[in-house]
């Protein structure tokens, strides 16, 4: 059943990637800039490292702030995410285990191309608190604050780039604060609108 909700899961998203680079190559060369700092977001995945995979749903909100930076023949900008996820894990005594996460991360994202460019990368640092300790049938979480890391890449499109779509890569550990520190890598695909 999980590896059914995988693959629908990547069906879509490839759907998606697919109408996506359609509309965004059908449309004039637009401004990647939006006019103002505000966005919202929803994003999916699973994660990487544990024997029993846990989903996650996200919906969040970024808010830019600060200046923009020359950097390597691109343009740096720093922006707030603000988020809650919903983990859900299957074990095999318990049945599914959720987790509510609720976290702020920073974030600079680099825009190639003097800023022009609709693609970015983006680069995160933040801190994340779990309504429990999150546990799957190989990994127990000591305590329920955990730092996180993202990577991601992505593109903007449509009208003055409001648009934007970007694959992640997440790791959570509390920095060995307490042992076991498990950790755990997932990997989402994120939708965003700015307006």
């Amino acid at each position: 059943m999980m590896r059914m909700r995988r693959m629908a899961a990547i069906c879509v998203g490839s759907g998606v990637m697919t109408v996506w680079a359609g509309s965004a190559m059908a449309q004039q060369q637009q401004s990647t800039e939006t006019q103002t700092p505000w966005g919202i977001y929803v994003e999916g995945g699973t994660t990487l490292e544990s024997k029993s995979k846990s989903d996650l749903g996200t919906a969040g909100v970024t808010y830019q702030f600060g200046s923009r930076h020359a950097l390597w023949g691109g343009i740096v900008t720093t922006y707030g995410d603000f988020f809650v996820s919903h983990w859900r894990t299957q074990r095999d005594l318990v049945g599914d285990q959720t987790y509510t996460q609720v976290g702020a991360i920073a974030n600079a994202r680099y825009r190639f191309d003097q800023g022009a460019s609709p693609w970015f990368a983006d680069l995160g640092l933040g801190l994340t608190w779990f309504d429990g300790h999150y546990e799957t049938e190989d990994r127990r979480f000591s305590t329920q604050f955990q730092f996180t890391e993202v990577l991601g890449v992505g593109r903007n499109f449509g009208v003055n780039g409001a648009h934007e779509l970007s694959l992640r890569v997440l790791h959570v550990s509390n920095g060995s604060i307490r042992k076991p520190n498990p950790g755990d890598n997932a990997v989402k695909l994120r939708y965003g609108y700015h307006f």
